[in-house]
């Protein structure tokens, strides 16, 4: 099996019917960096309360935010769930941030990819789907991201373990695919429209999934 030709065919068969994501929606970098802890074991609808809250509040800026008790940060982005341990989460990376870039996406450019990936996983509560979300879509590296629906739909298409690890999933995309944010990008949007509207977990609409015709 050529794999980067089956993944690229499967992202223009997706691409062709789907057209494009425009994903993440934010109007800042630190914007994404946030959505990405608060979009942990949640819908983006209820991230998207917590976001307007803290911008109605104008407190979307990471000293702001820092500044808050972690109580009052948590009564903020409560529409998110899990608030309390969100709100130490979002503290922890911004301690982090500041640490290491006074706030400045660009000050750890001189980082690689694999550098900057190890220093988000040593911040407590930050996982690796959490740290790969902030390095493509915030500080613009191309690290593949995946998760439950990259699993679920691969496993389906006979790809992949159901039980692989997050690491071996992950590689099975950067091993093959151009390192390209704007792919990377729009290969998971793409995985999580096709999840949220096809292959769900209790039911798969294969019939009619732009995916069908990889079905073995």
């Amino acid at each position: 099996m050529n794999r980067e030709k089956l993944l690229m065919d499967m992202f223009t068969a997706i691409r062709n019917e789907l057209g494009n994501s425009n994903w993440w929606p934010a109007d800042s970098t630190f914007e994404v960096m946030v959505g990405a802890v608060l979009t942990q074991n949640t819908n983006w609808k209820n991230v998207e309360k917590a976001i307007q809250t803290l911008k109605q509040q104008n407190l979307l800026t990471p000293q702001s935010m820092l500044d808050l008790t972690q109580d009052e940060l948590a009564a903020l982005i409560r529409p998110a769930g899990y608030y309390n341990l969100k709100a130490k989460r979002l503290q922890n990376l911004l301690r982090w941030f500041k640490d290491i870039a006074n706030f400045e996406f660009s000050a750890v450019d001189h980082l690689s990819i694999d550098e900057l990936r190890s220093e988000l996983l040593a911040v407590n509560g930050i996982g690796q789907e959490t740290a790969d979300s902030i390095l493509l879509y915030a500080f613009g590296r191309p690290s593949f991201v995946v998760d439950a629906y990259t699993r679920r739909i691969f496993n389906r298409h006979s790809l992949i373990e159901e039980d692989i690890y997050y690491d071996d999933l992950r590689d099975f995309f950067m091993d093959v695919l151009p390192h390209d944010v704007a792919l990377f990008n729009e290969y998971h949007a793409f995985i999580v429209r096709i999840a949220k509207e096809w292959c769900l977990k209790k039911e798969a609409r294969c019939e009619t999934c732009p995916l069908r015709n990889f079905l073995e």
